[in-house]
């Protein structure tokens, strides 16, 4: 069983399997990026491919339908975090898949309010932020515990927000929204990079750490959607 992350500030006698610890961290963590990638890349394409037939358009966004798509990642989000502890790592990862897949007829709508070209444009901005954000996590040595319970107050807030706007369609409160939401999953990537840096040990075993390269990579996913949507509302030219 194992006794929590690796101390890799111990002392000088343990260099050799400081040496083991860190090459099997940096492959989990190239397995979490790798997994991540991969799921926006499904995200793109469904979303692309499906805004690009206006029957599925109208299918989805002309019907009640448009809800179960809206809420469908939600459900996929809380059936993950409540079950990881008992499904194999193998489903977790068809259901990420799927996931990613479902997030694609979501993001499809983004086609049908956004210019091309400013989507593309805020993609690259998001994936710059993102980027830099998470190398910070990966590196610093402040903890960054006390600032991801801030952060997740903040994140509650802005989902109790976004239900609220949904019913009052307020501009001022949708920018507001967008604004403090770069803030906070900027601030998630990085706590969340960290965090998933720190649970890593060798000693869980390969079928609970691929479990938790997957979850590592559907927090990670999310901070991205998020952090890129929130910027697409404020800096997106639209139609």
């Amino acid at each position: 069983m194992a006794t929590g992350p690796f101390n890799r500030y111990a002392a000088p006698g343990r260099v050799a399997d400081q040496a083991v610890y860190d090459a099997g961290l940096r492959t989990h963590m190239l397995r979490v990026f790798n997994y991540m990638t991969g799921g926006l890349a499904v995200t793109g394409l469904v979303a692309f491919m499906t805004s690009q037939s206006p029957a599925m358009l109208q299918l989805i966004f002309g019907s009640p339908l448009k809800w179960v798509v809206m809420l469908a990642p939600l459900a996929f989000v809380f059936f993950i975090s409540f079950r990881l502890q008992t499904i194999s790592s193998s489903t977790l990862q068809a259901l990420f898949w799927a996931f990613s897949a479902v997030m694609g007829l979501s993001m499809a709508a983004i086609f049908l309010v956004f210019t091309g070209a400013s989507i593309a444009r805020v993609f690259f901005i998001s994936a710059g932020m993102f980027a830099g954000t998470a190398l910070w996590g990966y590196t610093t040595r402040r903890d960054l515990t006390g600032m991801g319970s801030f952060l997740l107050m903040g994140l509650i807030g802005i989902v109790i927000a976004g239900l609220v706007n949904i019913f009052v369609g307020s501009s001022a409160l949708q920018f507001a929204i967008s604004v403090i939401g770069v803030l906070v999953f900027t601030g998630l990537t990085a706590f969340d990079v960290q965090r998933i840096k720190e649970t890593f040990d060798e000693n869980w075993g390969v079928e609970s750490n691929n479990k938790l390269a997957i979850f590592g990579a559907l927090s990670l996913y999310l901070n991205f959607i998020n952090l890129f949507t929130s910027l697409l509302n404020l800096f997106g030219q639209r139609e």
